[in-house]
């Protein structure tokens, strides 16, 4: 940031504060985004392949995955595995997640999907592992194989609701 190493210690107590500042500050940049595609979803029964490609969008990004989108996905995942690595980061990365399943879960409602919160981690964790593995095979398709899994699994994680008066898109 080209300021004077003086100026971090004024504004942080110590390097493990600055890291975890900066980890929440890009959890909450990413929430915030998340947030406002939420906030443009209309409420309607989706059926699956609306509602994975609304979660797609909030979890890896838009359909074409530019540059800056998957310099996010890493820098998410490099993320991940600094809390791991530091228990300083776990409380930061424990709020994140309460707010990312926050996230998902008006999503999933407002597709006239059954919320069920234990299952929220077993979506995250097909999405985060279908991300992982295509960032590892430089997989130029991420989000499609992340589609993929996901296809196979969302109407058990979240079933739609059973409303004989709605109309699946």
């Amino acid at each position: 940031a080209d300021l004077p190493l003086a100026s971090t210690t004024y504004y942080f107590e110590s390097l493990d504060d600055l890291i975890a500042k900066a980890v929440e500050c890009n959890g909450n940049r990413d929430l915030a985004v998340m947030r406002g595609r939420v906030e443009d979803v209309t409420h309607r029964r989706r059926g699956r392949e609306s509602t994975v490609d609304l979660l797609l969008d909030l979890l890896v990004g838009p359909a074409l995955i530019s540059e800056d989108c998957r310099e996010r996905l890493i820098s998410r995942y490099e993320r991940f595995t600094a809390c791991a690595r530091r228990p300083e980061l776990r409380e930061v990365q424990l709020r994140l997640r309460a707010q990312l399943d926050d996230v998902l879960t008006e999503a999933l409602r407002r597709s006239d999907r059954d919320v069920r919160q234990e299952q929220l981690r077993r979506l995250v964790a097909v999405v985060d592992g279908a991300v992982v593995t295509a960032l590892g095979q430089h997989d130029a398709d991420l989000r499609a194989l992340a589609r993929a899994m996901l296809l196979d699994v969302v109407d058990v994680v979240a079933p739609a609701l059973d409303r004989p008066d709605h109309v699946e898109l």
